[in-house]
């Protein structure tokens, strides 16, 4: 895949960003699409914060009002569509039942970043080019792990939240919350491997895919 600009973070729900935040917000953006294009140029290794600096014309402490470091900068992208699930999982209907919930808002947070807005690109197709970087390099992977940890205690609290339970006594939020990473980082892996240029739809595709097999892996009698 050819470089792509990543759409800007959404502002919360109904909030209008003011002209200090929107150049705040292009400035980042502009680091985190700068960044991608010198990784996949030349690899993440070999890519310094003084060059993402100087390909946005700003200065290395610039660099770092937004980001803590390289490793930051790399998962930007995959942490804002992450942060958007999380959005959409808020927001699904209440009477559908965990696993429903989940696997709709994954489909939706996918399919809603897929589409371009103010003549940019998607994030949805940076954050594909960036999922083989992130399982070839040890740090980026540990990082990119530790977030997904995170998500997951997130996710729980909602679905308990949700269903009216107390997950320091019902553990099924837990559960559910780790099978669905599971079944997601299954798929994502999965995507890495084949390496096919399928887009944002054809990792919606074998996300669905995977769901699909949750019932029968699950089932007792394998036969």
């Amino acid at each position: 895949m050819a470089a792509q600009t990543p759409t800007p973070a959404r502002a919360p729900e109904g909030r209008v960003l003011g002209l200090r935040e929107r150049k705040k917000q292009r400035t980042r953006d502009a680091l985190v699409d700068a960044a991608h294009q010198l990784f996949l140029s030349q690899g993440f290794a070999r890519t310094t914060v003084d060059e993402i600096s100087a390909a946005v014309d700003v200065s290395q402490r610039t660099f770092f009002r937004y980001f803590a470091n390289k490793d930051e900068v790399a998962l930007a992208v995959m942490a804002d569509a992450e942060d958007f699930f999380i959005e959409c999982l808020r927001r699904r209907p209440a009477e559908e039942n965990p696993l429903q919930a989940l696997r709709a808002a994954i489909v939706q947070s996918w399919r809603e970043l897929a589409v371009q807005r103010d003549d940019r690109p998607s994030s949805v197709n940076t954050a594909l080019e960036l999922m083989q970087m992130i399982e070839d390099t040890p740090t980026l992977l540990a990082a990119h792990l530790r977030r997904i940890t995170e998500q997951e205690r997130v996710v729980a609290g909602l679905i308990a939240e949700r269903e009216g339970l107390d997950p320091a006594l019902d553990l099924r939020p837990k559960v559910m919350a780790a099978v669905f990473g599971g079944v997601l980082r299954s798929a994502h892996l999965s995507w890495s491997a084949q390496c096919e240029d399928s887009g944002p739809e054809g990792m919606i595709a074998l996300i669905e895919r995977h769901f699909d097999q949750l019932g029968a892996a699950l089932a007792g009698d394998w036969h």
